[in-house]
C-alpha cells in the first residue's frame, strides 16, 4: 500500500508532538515551518553561535523548550520526517499546498493535513498607534528571544494578558528599562478569575512572582488615552488610571497586545466552520475534542483552542492520534490527554476572563485614530462606511477598504468589528460577521509562482 502523505504545517508544541505521534506509529510526515528551526514563537530559537543558554531564554519552561528541541532534531536527523523550514504556506486547494520559500514556490500534495498554525499577537487600536517605535509585545520578546535586544531604552508596555507581566519581567531581567507597565483589566475582574486560574497552581503562583517583582510599574484598570511621537519617535503615553487621574509617561518605545489572535487564515480556506466565541471575543474554528475540522483536516494548538504551550503539546498528540484512527492505524491511548485539556480548558477560560479584550475602549476610540495601518483607515471612517453601507465585516471591507490591506485584518479585524457593531446598534462584534480568508495568505512575491516548481 502506498503510505498517507500527512503534511503538518507548523513547528512549534503542537506541530512536534503531532509529528512525533505520527513517527511513533510508522508513517513519516512532511513538517513544513515558517521558521528557519523548530520551536514556533513560544519555545523560538536564537540563530547559530548565540550563548544565552535556554534557562536565560525561557526562565522556568527551559527544560520544555530543550525537549521539544530535542525530540524535533533527531526525528529530522534520522530521516522519520520531512522537514520544510522557511516556508510559508499561502495557500491551499484540493489536496495541494502551495508553500513559497527559498528558491520559490512549491506545491505539496497531502492526503490528510494537520494544522497547527499557532496565533498572533491580539492588538487593539490607541491614538497614534501607528508611531515610530510602537511594537507589538509578540515583536519585542521576539528581538529579546532572536537576538537579546530590549527594543528601546526606556520602554512602556501596555495591554492585557499573561504575556504582558512576562515580558515585563523577562526585560528587567535582561537589564532594559522599564518606565510602566499598563494593564486594561481591572484587579476586580483578575480576582473574580482566580477560582479558574487555581487549576494550575504553579503558573498563577509564577505569574503572581512576576506581578510583585514589577512592584509600583504595573498599574491595572488603566484607560490608554493614547501616544505622544515626533518623527524621530515616541516620546511618552497618555493615560487615566483606574482612580479617574490622567497621567503621563515618558518613553522611548511602546509595547502593546492584549492576548493572542488565533491564525486561522489556512483553516478557513481549508473549509473548516468557524463560530464566534464572546468570552474570547474572536471568531475560532470548529472542530471535535480530537481536532477534526473537517474531511481530512485537523487542527491543533493556538489556531483552535487559545491554551498555551502546554495545551499545544496535548492538541498536537489528539490531532494526530485522530488523523491514525481515520486512517485506520493504531494509535496512543487519549484518554490522559482528554482529561488534560478539560483542565487547561478551564484554565485560559479563566485566563480570557481576568483579562478581556477593551471593546468599551475600542468603541470610544476618537475618530482621528488609525484603525487599519495598513491601509491608512481610521476609525471615523470604518463608522462613517457602516452607517453608508450597512453593519457587516465585508461589506465594510470592501467599500472602505479596512482589512485589506497586507496583514488582511490580523491585526484590525477585531476592533473594526466593534466599531461595526456599535455604528449598527449590535450587541457584539461577532453580530456582523468575519472577515474571509483570501489567498494569498501572506504577501507573496510574484516570482515565486513563476519560478513554481
Amino acid at each position: 500500500m502506498t503510505e498517507p502523505r500527512v503534511v503538518i504545517v507548523g513547528a512549534g508544541p503542537a506541530g512536534i508532538r503531532a509529528a512525533e505521534t505520527l513517527v511513533t506509529a510508522g508513517l513519516r510526515p512532511t513538517v513544513i515551518d515558517e521558521g528557519a528551526r523548530a520551536g514556533g514563537q513560544i519555545y523560538r530559537r536564537p540563530p547559530d553561535g548565540f550563548t544565552r543558554p535556554p534557562a536565560t531564554l525561557y526562565g522556568s519552561q527551559a527544560g520544555k523548550a530543550v525537549a521539544l528541541h530535542t525530540a524535533f532534531d533527531v526525528l529530522v536527523a534520522a530521516g522519520r520526517i520531512v522537514h520544510v523550514p522557511r516556508h510559508s504556506v499561502v495557500a491551499l486547494a484540493d489536496g495541494v499546498l502551495h508553500a513559497v520559500g527559498d528558491g520559490g514556490g512549491h506545491r505539496i500534495g497531502y492526503d490528510r493535513l494537520i494544522l497547527a498554525t499557532g496565533a498572533t499577537d491580539r492588538l487593539a487600536p490607541v491614538p497614534n498607534w501607528q508611531a515610530p517605535g510602537v511594537y507589538s509585545l509578540g515583536a519585542m520578546q521576539i528581538a529579546l528571544k532572536a537576538q537579546g535586544v530590549a527594543m528601546g531604552r526606556r520602554i512602556v508596555l501596555a495591554g492585557s494578558g499573561p504575556l504582558l507581566t512576562l515580558l515585563a519581567t523577562q526585560l528587567l531581567k535582561a537589564g532594559a528599562q522599564i518606565a510602566a507597565v499598563l494593564d486594561t483589566a481591572g484587579l476586580r475582574g483578575q480576582i473574580a478569575a482566580f477560582a479558574d486560574l487555581a487549576v494550575r497552581p504553579s503558573f498563577a503562583l509564577q505569574a503572581l512572582a512576576m506581578r510583585a517583582r514589577l512592584g509600583r510599574r504595573y498599574h491595572a484598570g488603566v484607560v490608554l488615552e493614547g501616544i505622544e511621537a515626533t518623527d524621530s519617535g515616541v516620546t511618552a503615553v497618555r493615560w487615566t488610571d483606574a482612580g479617574g487621574q490622567e497621567r503621563r509617561t515618558d518613553c522611548d518605545a511602546v509595547g502593546l497586545g492584549w492576548h493572542l489572535k488565533a491564525e486561522t487564515q489556512l483553516a478557513d480556506l481549508a473549509g473548516c466552520r468557524f463560530a464566534y466565541d464572546a468570552t474570547w471575543a474572536q471568531w475560532l474554528p470548529c472542530a471535535d475534542r480530537m481536532g477534526r475540522a473537517g474531511d481530512g483536516v485537523y487542527l491543533a494548538g493556538d489556531g483552535l483552542r487559545l491554551l498555551g504551550a502546554d495545551g499545544a503539546e496535548v492538541a498536537g498528540r489528539l490531532a494526530a492520534a485522530a488523523c491514525l484512527s481515520d486512517l485506520g492505524l493504531p494509535g496512543p491511548d487519549v484518554a490522559a490527554d482528554l482529561k488534560r485539556l478539560d483542565r487547561l480548558e478551564r484554565f485560559a477560560r479563566g485566563i480570557a476572563r481576568a483579562f478581556p479584550w477593551p471593546a468599551d475602549q475600542v468603541r470610544a476610540l476618537p475618530d482621528d485614530t488609525v484603525l487599519c495601518r495598513c491601509e491608512g483607515i481610521t476609525a471615523g471612517a470604518v463608522r462613517e462606511t457602516a452607517a453608508y453601507g450597512g453593519a457587516e465585516a465585508n461589506r465594510v471591507k470592501s467599500l472602505g477598504r479596512a482589512g485589506m490591506g497586507r496583514c488582511q485584518g490580523r491585526y484590525c479585524q477585531l476592533a473594526a468589528a466593534d466599531l461595526i457593531a456599535a455604528s449598527g446598534g449590535l450587541a457584539q462584534a461577532g453580530d456582523v460577521g468575519r472577515l474571509r480568508a483570501q489567498a494569498p495568505v501572506r504577501p507573496t512575491p510574484v516570482r515565486a509562482w513563476l519560478e513554481e516548481g
